[in-house]
């Protein structure tokens, strides 16, 4: 057998173990996170890259354990809160996520539309309610092995930003003192940015989406089924998923860093720090790094939008309708999980409201990542308490190393959030 057809035999051997972990990191890099990381660029330079550093392992984690859940029992993150947790208390971290969810796809649409109106010169509301209504289309009408398979490939729009880092002229070694420690004054503005950026990168709406996702893949496939009731099954599901895990947040958090860094030797550069959104960052580079470069920036919102929204409204879909006991799913038709698919379009609505509203989309945003920023303690303590539960998890409950680091980002994101309040 040649040895270049082996190589691609090997190629989509990879590519075919990849999905949920991919598809949840890349959804990461959201036009809201895309804002962050480039107002973090802006005002600090290359002194907040650490950041990006430390959260990879921690975010890795989370993300880790939320999918083994779901390949393990079979059941989503939410079913499986609902056995650790009172009714009451599941009832308002759902809502609360919900509210924080639809704030968000506000902003991203909002940015989508911001960022095509800069592109072409007009017509930004427009835009906003044609990409809405496109990725609501997807969602209801599009068969869940092809929709993955268009998620998957609205990943790569992700690499237009480190083709920025090939268009500007970027300060390696000042990047590399970035990445190991700390490069600037730790005053409030720094501290309400590092929380910014942890908050971005570790978000509640996450472990809802990856979870649910690993249910959907046993549900696809005849030969699947939950690892409690086919162990023989879970050591290459297992490996599959750290793979899938471990790959899709490096790739989220190396965009950050591209990003991050872009922006540090443009706008940083050029003395231009106002950034408040992802078009702000775009429409700021077109002077400093040139037309091309604004255009990949531009054209990677949007894509990074069309790939963010749909897991920011199915994660709360995920999240009410198995608190619910409603038939959750993107493998059902429509007509087949009204209320799953109800809460989709109800989301993604009112994010297209937000932007028609005199509402600031950004400070709408600043609350949301504030309300992501509490509620994400509870449940990630939750989640880490139903991952070493052998009542939930039989024989396969979490390991050490994914405890350690679970418990380690939720320790974190505690932290996170009484920094926020602080800061406040």
């Amino acid at each position: 057998m040649p040895q270049s057809f082996r190589r691609r035999v090997r190629s989509v051997a990879l590519v075919e173990q990849l999905g949920p972990g991919l598809v949840t990191g890349a959804a990461d890099d959201d036009p809201s996170g895309i804002a962050t990381y480039s107002q973090a660029g802006a005002q600090f330079g290359y002194g907040l890259l650490w950041t990006l550093l430390l959260t990879y392992p921690l975010m890795s984690a989370i993300q880790l354990v939320s999918a083994h859940i779901g390949r393990v029992t079979g059941r989503g993150l939410a079913r499986n809160l609902s056995s650790v947790l009172p009714a009451w208390l599941v009832n308002i971290l759902v809502a609360l996520l919900f509210v924080a969810n639809t704030v968000n796809v506000g902003a991203d649409i909002a940015a989508m539309g911001q960022a095509a109106q800069l592109v072409i010169g007009h017509g930004r509301h427009v835009f906003t309610l044609i990409l809405a209504v496109f990725s609501l289309t997807l969602q209801l009408f599009v068969p869940y092995q092809r929709y993955v398979r268009v998620l998957k490939w609205l990943t790569l729009v992700l690499f237009a930003y480190p083709a920025l880092l090939l268009m500007v002229d970027v300060d390696w070694m000042a990047a590399g003192r970035g990445l190991v420690r700390p490069q600037v004054a730790m005053n409030r503005e720094t501290i309400t940015t590092v929380v910014a950026v942890f908050g971005t990168t570790i978000s509640p709406y996450l472990f809802f989406w990856q979870s649910a996702q690993e249910v959907e893949e046993v549900k696809a496939d005849p030969q699947a089924e939950p690892l409690k009731r086919a162990p023989r099954q879970a050591r290459r599901e297992f490996a599959r998923m750290r793979l899938d895990t471990f790959f899709g947040m490096a790739v989220s958090n190396l965009i950050a860093l591209a990003i991050m860094i872009g922006t540090a030797a443009t706008l940083h550069a050029a003395g231009k720090t106002d950034i408040q959104t992802a078009a702000d960052a775009a429409n700021a580079l077109k002077p400093v790094a040139g037309p091309f470069a604004f255009a990949l920036f531009s054209l990677g919102i949007i894509g990074t939008g069309l790939l963010a929204v749909p897991v920011l409204a199915g994660s709360a879909a995920y999240a009410v309708g198995e608190t619910r006991g409603w038939r959750c799913g993107l493998e059902h038709k429509p007509w087949e999980a009204v209320g799953f698919y109800s809460v989709i379009a109800v989301a993604t609505a009112l994010g297209v409201a937000i932007d028609w509203s005199p509402l600031d989309p950004m400070k709408a945003l600043f609350w949301s990542a504030v309300i992501n920023g509490v509620i994400a303690v509870p449940m990630m303590a939750a989640t880490m308490f139903v991952a070493s539960r052998h009542e939930q998890m039989g024989r396969f409950t979490a390991d050490r190393p994914m405890k350690v680091f679970g418990w380690l980002a939720t320790a974190v994101m505690a932290a996170a959030a009484v920094a926020m309040f602080v800061t406040l």
